[in-house]
């Protein structure tokens, strides 16, 4: 059985008295999600998701690591693979999509998340995540 790890986040911004959140439309699968991606050795899981946000979407943040969500699930036959994504305030609201992976970026209001959002596990994340938002001073 082949144990992979990424680490990511839920990256938000408060505009205009809403709360957007950023997502990433992938370019191999189409589909919209978060940044993420693998840790590298000797990294924490917070150094990682700053990393990878940082690389898909050139926005800077700051991590809250009172939410911690880990999701579970088979990429391909024979593998394992968590993603633990952090709840991840913006710092800066310009994007530049990483070229080589992600097509497009948005700020989209979080009640809209999951018109956008393909898979379940994101819809669950991203509404665990709004709750959590809901009751932090931002």
């Amino acid at each position: 059985m082949i144990y992979e790890k990424s680490c990511g986040g839920i990256v938000y911004r408060k505009f205009h008295g809403n709360t957007e959140i950023l997502l990433i439309k992938h370019i191999k699968s189409g589909y919209w999600s978060f940044p993420k991606g693998h840790v590298e050795d000797g990294e924490s899981e917070e150094q990682t998701a700053i990393r990878e946000i940082k690389e898909e979407t050139n926005i800077d943040v700051v991590i809250d690591t009172g939410f911690r969500e880990v999701v579970t699930y088979s990429p391909r036959r024979e593998s394992t693979k968590d993603v633990v994504y952090f709840v991840a305030k913006a710092k800066s609201f310009d994007f530049v999509p990483q070229e080589d992976e992600i097509s497009e970026i948005r700020w989209i209001e979080i009640d809209q998340a999951h018109n956008f959002l393909y898979y379940d596990n994101d819809k669950v994340t991203v509404s665990k995540a709004k709750t959590f938002l809901s009751y932090i001073k931002q």
